[in-house]
């Protein structure tokens, strides 16, 4: 059989075990993309909230800390979606998206 690009071997030795390849990155990209949402959101959420505190009854401030306040739960409501998405396609392929099993050389 002519192989035009060759073949790629393991440089471990060990060979390829369950677990591991693109949905496992695909897994540590959402949950790292969860725990930076989360950060990002709980620090919009103080600092609106001091912004609130601070507005002393001025209209403007009042409204622009209301808004966000709500573009912020909107976007924790559009990283909530994120993971359902992701577990209701784990659940349609059989595969566990959110909770890989990680496997190591052994």
């Amino acid at each position: 059989m002519l192989q035009i690009f060759g073949t790629i071997t393991n440089p471990t030795g060990y060979d390829s075990q369950e677990g591991s390849g693109l949905f496992t990155l695909l897994t540590n990209i959402f949950r790292l993309a969860g725990v930076v949402a989360g950060i990002f959101f709980i620090v919009q959420l103080i600092l609106a909230g001091y912004g609130y505190l601070s507005s002393s009854g001025d209209s403007k401030k009042t409204e622009a800390a209301w808004n966000k306040i709500t573009q912020s739960l909107i976007g924790l409501g559009i990283v909530a979606a994120a993971f359902i998405i992701a577990s209701v396609v784990g659940a349609i392929l059989n595969i566990d998206i959110l909770n890989p099993t990680i496997h190591g050389p052994n």
